[in-house]
């Protein structure tokens, strides 16, 4: 080989060299600048480890298990991203909802149990994912006093839970559920009733405490909502309704301290306890 030749090649090679090193420094430069640009960027983050669906599924549930819900939450969402369509994946999504569930997260929780129940009504675990939203409105119940959207929607996804998985191990406990928040909305109606009654505005109380009778009698507040209808209508000087609804409330309740009061109300106008068989509360309780 003649040094000519010799060197051309060289020239050539380094030339190769120079141009790889450039792109190089290319590439690393548009990284820099866009670590520059973002300093919170993690490389790291960009390339997920791809690991079995059975792998992945087990770690979170050792994870959830020891009390690591947000290890156990982490694991549930990459075994959906990276094996969507299996079944690991599936039960995943139930996991998923429930760890955001005891994390508090119950916005999050009610939309992932809700998206599994919407794509997967039949799977034998979609009870227990309608269970998740009915205990995640539930547990956002406020105090009687408070807007009682909550509660409705707990009653609502515990009944849906019934109608749709009637043989379900969860349902006793929805139906406790429902007894509890149904109890509450009566208590709600009574404390807007009563505060009406307080400043006089007897119509206003009574269409609440009338509502206790018709869509709540199976709750604790129905023997105050008799006498506080008494009440009301002794105010209003409809007497024959005041005497139906004493009355009712000493067929039922004859042992209970709001009969005795009513029972006194009525004596203090010259009047005693009767049931009118074409009162609205006469038929009310006859459906009950």
């Amino acid at each position: 080989m003649t040094s000519e030749n010799r060197s051309s090649r060289s020239k050539y090679r380094a030339f190769s060299i120079g141009r790889n090193l450039l792109v190089a420094g290319l590439a690393v430069g548009v990284v820099s600048g866009c670590a520059k640009d973002n300093d919170d960027v993690d490389l790291n983050a960009y390339v997920e480890t791809i690991e079995p669906a059975d792998v992945l599924y087990n770690q979170g549930l050792a994870n959830m298990n020891q009390g690591r819900l947000r290890e156990a939450s982490k694991k549930f969402d990459a075994l959906d991203r990276q094996h969507p369509y299996s079944e690991f994946a599936r039960k995943a999504n139930v996991l998923a909802a429930f760890t955001q569930y005891k994390q508090g997260n119950f916005d999050e929780a009610i939309s992932s149990a809700r998206r599994f129940v919407s794509l997967y009504p039949t799977h034998e675990d979609a009870a227990y994912a309608q269970y998740i939203i009915g205990i995640s409105y539930f547990s956002q119940m406020p105090v009687v006093t408070r807007d009682q959207r909550d509660t409705r929607l707990a009653i609502q996804n515990f009944n849906e839970l019934l109608e749709r998985y009637p043989d379900s191990i969860y349902v006793d406990d929805a139906k406790a559920k429902i007894r509890i928040g149904t109890d509450q909305l009566a208590g709600k109606e009574m404390q807007i009733g009563r505060y009406y009654l307080e400043r006089r505005e007897y119509a206003a109380s009574l269409s609440r405490f009338r509502s206790v009778v018709e869509e709540y009698s199976n709750t604790r507040h129905i023997e105050e909502a008799l006498a506080r209808l008494t009440e009301t209508y002794m105010a209003m000087g409809l007497t024959n309704e005041a005497q139906t609804a004493t009355a009712i409330l000493g067929n039922n309740f004859p042992d209970s301290e709001w009969y005795a009061s009513s029972y006194k109300l009525l004596q203090s106008g010259g009047l005693k306890p009767q049931q009118n068989s074409g009162s609205w509360l006469s038929r009310a309780f006859n459906r009950s």
